[in-house]
C-alpha cells in the first residue's frame, strides 16, 4: 500500500529524519491559520498517490501568504492525473545547495533488500538508471545482519562527503533503513535529500510503500486501504482482479498472469501500448467478469478493448455472458476485440455472435486487431 508524503514524512520524523516545516490542510478556510506558523517562501504539495506531480502541476511555489493560499484554493478540488486533491501539505520552502537521491527497496533476485543512492536528487531513480547508471551506488544488505553503519559510511563516502557532514549523512542512511524495517516496507525513498545551505540534510520529499501482507501490522494504515485507490481499483479489489493501470490506450482482460502478459507483449511487438493490466484469475463469476470490464471501459484513454480468454476453469460461455452484460451498462461504446478458446467455447462464442460482437480463435490475429483499430481501422 502506498502512503502519502505527508504519512511517510511523519514516519520519517519519528525516526529523526529531518523534513521541512509544514501543515497539511484538508479546507481552503484553514490556509490562513496554517500559514501563521511557517515562513515564506513556500511549496504547496497535492497529497495524490502518483508519479509525477510536478509536471501535471500538482506542486506549487509561493512567495508570499496570498500566493500559498491562492495555490491552496486552487489545488483543492482539482484532479492531478485523474485523481481528486482531497488535501495539501504547505511547507517552508528551504535554501537548498545540492539535492540526493536515497532509497531502500526490495532485490527480488538476490532476495534482500538494497541501499539505493545517487549524486543526482529530484529526478525519477528510473531516470537516473537509464541515462547514467554508474550514478546509482547499489549495496546489497544481508538479512541476518542489515545495513551496519561502516556500509552507511561507505555510501556517503561515495557521495563525496567526510567530516561531520559524512556522520550526519551515514546516520540518516542506517534512520531510514530502520523506517523500512519497521513498517515492513517494500520501499521507503527520499527524493530530494536536500542538503542545505548551513550544511544540514532534510527529506524535501518522501515515498513509502507498505507490504499488503504486513497491514495487519499496521492497523493505522489499514483501514486506509481503499481510500487511496482509483474507483477502478476498488471495483478490482472488491471482485478479486488483479488491475494495475498502464498508459496506453488498450484495454486488456485476461485469465492468468502469463496469458496477460502474453498479450501484452504481443500488443507492443504490433505497435500498440497496452492501457492496464487486468487479470480475471481462474474461475471468475459472470459478475467478476462483467466488473473487469466495466474497469476497462471506464478508463478514459482506452480505445480498444483485448480481451483474451483461454477457458479452463474459467468457462468461455461464463466469459461471454460477462462481456455482453458489461457492453449493454457501458456509458461510453468502445470496440471489443474478443479472443474465446477453451471451455464451452462454441457457447461462448454463439452468446458474443447473437450479441454482435464477432471472436477470434488466432491470440496474434486479435491483438494485431485491436492495434490497427488505435489507428483507425473499422473494428
Amino acid at each position: 500500500m502506498n502512503l502519502s508524503e505527508y504519512e511517510a514524512k511523519q514516519e520519517f520524523s519519528k525516526h529523526n529524519i529531518s523534513i521541512p516545516n509544514g501543515t497539511l490542510v484538508t479546507k481552503s478556510n484553514q490556509t490562513a491559520q496554517a500559514l501563521a506558523n511557517l515562513k515564506p517562501p513556500y511549496t504547496v504539495k497535492a497529497q495524490v498517490l502518483v508519479g509525477g506531480r510536478g509536471k501535471a502541476g500538482g506542486i506549487i511555489s509561493a512567495k508570499s501568504k496570498k500566493e500559498a493560499e491562492e495555490a491552496t484554493v486552487k489545488l483543492l478540488g482539482a484532479r492531478i492525473r485523474g485523481l481528486l486533491v482531497k488535501q495539501v501539505l504547505i511547507e517552508e520552502k528551504l535554501p537548498i545547495r545540492k539535492e540526493l537521491y536515497l532509497g531502500i527497496t526490495i532485490d527480488r533476485f538476490n532476495r534482500s533488500y538494497v541501499a539505493l543512492a545517487s549524486a543526482t536528487g529530484g529526478v525519477e531513480i528510473e531516470e537516473i538508471a537509464s541515462k547514467t547508471p554508474k550514478a546509482i551506488i547499489r549495496t546489497l544488505i544481508d538479512s541476518q545482519s542489515g545495513l551496519r553503519y561502516f556500509h552507511s559510511i561507505a555510501i556517503a563516502k561515495q557521495l563525496g562527503y567526510s567530516g561531520n557532514q559524512l556522520v550526519k549523512l551515514s546516520t540518516i542512511i542506517q534512520k531510514l533503513y530502520q523506517v523500512c524495517i519497521d513498517n515492513d516496507a517494500e520501499l521507503v525513498e527520499i527524493n530530494p535529500l536536500a542538503e542545505t545551505e548551513t550544511g544540514d540534510f532534510v527529506a524535501l520529499d518522501a515515498r513509502m510503500v507498505i507490504d499488503d501482507n504486513a497491514l495487519f501490522r499496521h492497523p493505522e494504515y489499514a483501514a486506509k486501504e481503499t481510500e487511496a485507490l482509483s474507483s477502478q481499483e476498488v471495483l478490482a479489489l472488491k471482485n478479486n482482479l488483479t488491475y494495475v493501470k498502464l498508459e496506453g490506450d488498450i484495454g486488456v482482460v485476461g485469465n492468468g498472469a502469463g496469458l496477460v502478459m502474453a498479450t501484452l507483449d504481443l500488443l507492443n511487438f504490433f505497435g500498440g501500448k497496452p492501457a492496464n493490466f487486468l487479470d480475471l484469475g481462474g474461475g471468475a463469476t459472470i459478475e467478476a467478469i462483467a466488473a473487469a470490464l466495466q474497469i476497462v471501459f471506464a478508463e478514459p484513454d482506452t480505445k480498444v478493448i483485448l480481451v483474451n480468454v483461454l477457458g479452463g476453469i474459467t468457462h468461455c460461455d461464463d466469459v461471454a455472458r460477462g462481456i455482453v452484460e458489461a457492453a449493454k451498462e457501458a456509458e461510453v461504446k468502445k470496440p471489443l476485440v474478443v479472443r474465446l478458446v477453451g471451455a464451452n467455447q462454441q457457447e461462448g462464442q454463439k452468446i458474443l455472435a447473437d450479441a454482435g460482437i464477432s471472436v477470434l480463435d488466432s491470440m496474434e490475429e486479435a491483438a494485431k486487431q485491436a492495434v490497427e483499430i488505435t489507428r483507425g481501422a473499422q473494428p
